[in-house]
């Protein structure tokens, strides 16, 4: 089985990207287009280097960008594919600035295999791992139970997301035959007792609709298929979505694609072991901690909103990944 991986990235100093940028923002920063939802911090060549040495096994490494390169970048490393949104998304999107946009049509790639798995830019592979690990009999790996929804103080966009995306999925997958046909991976011992036990509570108490699933952050496992058959089912949303330049409190993001598999039982369950922080001066030596050790196999590195001291906490971290990763990758000049 071949198995891709699609990463995100963009870089929020290019002057030519910002000039673009500007003629479409909104005059004051919002959750969408604030400083550090594009902020970079010199993580990426670790990344790749996680890559290279924690699953060598990956077919290809499919690289969108806006247009820019990062100068680290090896373009002739044989698993690069450097994809441009001008690539695969459609001429009617562009150009974008929302993440829900590009992600909902990563499927369009060129050469993307059916089975892949999808990175943000802040996750990062800390451990070998084996393709078993993300597929299946074929299927994508993830964690199944339920997990309600609670929102609390201010919702932000990926909380109005997530709301949309849990829509979609109770629209079209009745709880009771998702069940009926697929109780043993709602249900499974890898999940715990105790998660289990929760999950019989709430198909009790609400046996028709679902009311959520766990918000990982964590790199997903897909199939090219699933994000076909959801714009098949929902192609009015899923135009709306990719015709905001930025992102909107209307949209759905890729979490539709991760629940559509589940809700429809075309997933096996899997414990996701991963860690996901801001990165703050109180915390930053735990999140060190946690790479220097290797401690869990995902690490995702969230930029915190507000004032932090950028340049010092970005000098720690790429202290911490030089610890286990000094050599540097094909991916690199």
């Amino acid at each position: 089985m071949n198995i891709d991986i699609v990463i995100l990235w963009v870089d929020g100093s290019d002057p030519v990207w910002l000039e673009e940028k500007s003629k479409y923002a909104p005059p004051a920063a919002t959750d969408s287009n604030s400083v550090n939802r594009y902020r970079d911090w010199g993580l990426l060549p670790y990344w790749f280097r996680c890559i290279e040495k924690h699953a060598p096994w990956v077919r290809k490494v499919h690289f969108v960008t806006w247009g820019h390169v990062p100068a680290f970048l090896n373009l002739d490393a044989p698993k690069l594919h450097l994809v441009k949104h001008t690539d695969f998304i459609p001429a009617e999107y562009l150009p974008t600035f929302s993440s829900h946009a590009i992600e909902m049509n990563i499927h369009r790639i060129p050469d993307l295999s059916e089975h892949f798995i999808y990175f943000n830019d802040d996750m990062f592979l800390l451990r070998p791992m084996e393709p078993e690990q993300f597929f299946r009999n074929g299927l994508p790996r993830t964690y199944g139970r339920e997990v309600p929804w609670t929102f609390t103080g201010e919702v932000g966009i990926w909380a109005h997301a997530a709301a949309n995306d849990l829509g979609v999925i109770n629209a079209h997958f009745p709880k009771k035959d998702a069940i009926r046909h697929h109780g043993s991976k709602f249900y499974n011992k890898c999940y715990g007792w105790k998660n289990n036990l929760r999950t019989l509570a709430l198909n009790t108490l609400f046996p028709d609709h679902f009311t959520g699933f766990q918000n990982l952050h964590a790199p997903a496992a897909y199939r090219r298929q699933t994000f076909e058959e959801v714009w098949a089912a929902e192609p009015a949303l899923l135009d709306s979505t990719c015709r905001d330049k930025f992102r909107q409190a209307s949209n759905v993001n890729q979490w539709v694609c991760l629940w559509w598999q589940v809700a429809g039982g075309n997933f096996e369950p899997s414990i996701v072991d991963n860690v996901v922080d801001s990165v703050t001066a109180d915390n930053l030596e735990k999140m060190c901690s946690i790479i220097e050790g290797q401690t869990h196999d995902f690490v995702c590195i969230n930029d915190p909103d507000g004032d932090v001291d950028f340049e010092a906490l970005s000098v720690r971290l790429k202290k911490a990944f030089e610890t286990i990763l000094p050599e540097k990758s094909s991916f690199e000049v």
